[in-house]
């Protein structure tokens, strides 16, 4: 067995309460960020690059993380966007014959530090009643005290803007410029497979900077625009609300997801809130409210919309929503040509249930155009 000797390494919440394990690799190291869990059985390269997740510390539910090893072709953005892996067994060999590297190797690329060999069923517990909160995980198990004192230091969640971390810095295309439509992307921490799915569909697209105006956009004539998933307190995206707010006015075909989903509400004078967990995997349940039908749903979201504020909104309809815990997973506006998700119909490995909401993008994008046409 590879490390039959392992590091000494531990967690350290917030609250004080303190879990134990081992270094993953047999390396040195400490990392800092809140603690959140994902209940999802595969997938873990997408959410370790998903950058929804910067500045957490993943604790993965599933028995064994690793087995599968990883790929190339299977990330999100350039890097792994999480602070630290948090995991029951870790394993160091894998048996997918189209890996490229073992999850060892992918981490240590990423220079992401891990602990394995956690009691991750007791962690979660604690997690689930207490909620989620900033943590460390280390092997420097000799300094114990230094470790509260810089734990003090770390920015809670609320009311963090994070959007600035991990979106482009310069826009960029993605797709055929041939193609049908051109979208206008707003990178508040938008996933590849996003772009997959545009592009895919007949899109050319243009992604924009965090803090780009909506005149700066409107300047390229795209066909509709598209605010991304992504890190951090929605509340502090000045600049995406703003924009918003005008892609709204003008009456423009819009769509968003997570992150997105909340600065169009935010637009609209709906409030957030962070969540006491938030909701994290590859098996949410959400009724389609329109449609009546079910759908399971991947979903990474700490915060969510004031559900009274929605119900009360003149120009808002509910859509979907979580069947767990009530929350709004779903809005549209009544007279514009906007709607919004609080999940992932890109999912990738999926489930792809609710993959028809690109469709359903195109096709209002398309009504845009043909009353445009007759004007």
């Amino acid at each position: 067995m590879k490390y039959q000797t392992k590091k000494k390494a531990f967690i350290l919440l917030a609250d004080g309460t303190i879990f134990y394990g081992k270094a993953v690799g047999n390396k040195e190291g400490t990392a800092f960020g809140e603690v959140c869990f994902n209940t999802g059985m595969t997938g873990y390269q997408e959410i370790f690059t998903d950058p929804s997740y910067f500045g957490q510390l993943m604790v993965t539910t599933n028995a064994h993380i690793g087995n599968y090893g990883t790929n190339n072709d299977e990330v999100e953005s350039d890097s792994v966007k999480i602070s630290g892996l948090i995991c029951k067994n870790f394993s160091y060999e894998y048996s997918r014959i189209d890996a490229d590297k073992s999850l060892e190797e992918f981490l240590e690329d990423n220079k992401l530090f891990a602990i394995s060999d956690v009691d991750t069923r007791a962690l979660v517990c604690h997690i689930r009643e207490a909620g989620a909160m900033n943590a460390v995980i280390s092997t420097e198990v000799d300094n114990l005290s230094k470790l509260k004192e810089a734990l003090k230091e770390v920015p809670n969640m609320e009311g963090l803007e994070l959007a600035s971390k991990v979106s482009t810095t310069e826009p960029y295309f993605y797709g055929d410029a041939n193609a049908t439509y051109r979208i206008a992307a707003l990178d508040i921490g938008i996933k590849k497979n996003i772009l997959r799915n545009l592009a895919k569909r007949g899109a050319y697209v243009k992604v924009f900077p965090y803090n780009t105006s909506y005149q700066e956009m409107e300047a390229w004539n795209p066909d509709g625009y598209f605010i991304s998933n992504g890190p951090g307190d929605p509340k502090p995206l000045e600049d995406a609300i703003s924009a918003a707010k005008e892609i709204i006015s003008n009456n423009k075909p819009l769509f968003g997801i997570c992150l997105g989903h909340q600065v169009i509400a935010l637009a609209n004078g709906i409030s957030t809130y962070k969540m006491h967990n938030g909701h994290r995997g590859i098996n949410h349940p959400v009724l389609n409210l329109i449609s009546g039908k079910g759908e399971i749903t991947s979903q990474n979201h700490g915060f969510a919309i004031n559900k009274k504020e929605t119900e009360a909104h003149p120009e808002i309809e509910i859509t979907h929503e979580h069947l767990n815990d009530n929350t709004v997973a779903g809005i549209k506006m009544k007279s514009k040509n906007v709607f919004s998700v609080q999940y992932h119909p890109e999912a990738s490995p999926g489930p792809h249930d609710a993959s028809y909401l690109f469709d359903q993008f195109f096709e209002n994008i398309a009504s845009s155009v043909d009353k445009d046409a007759l004007v």
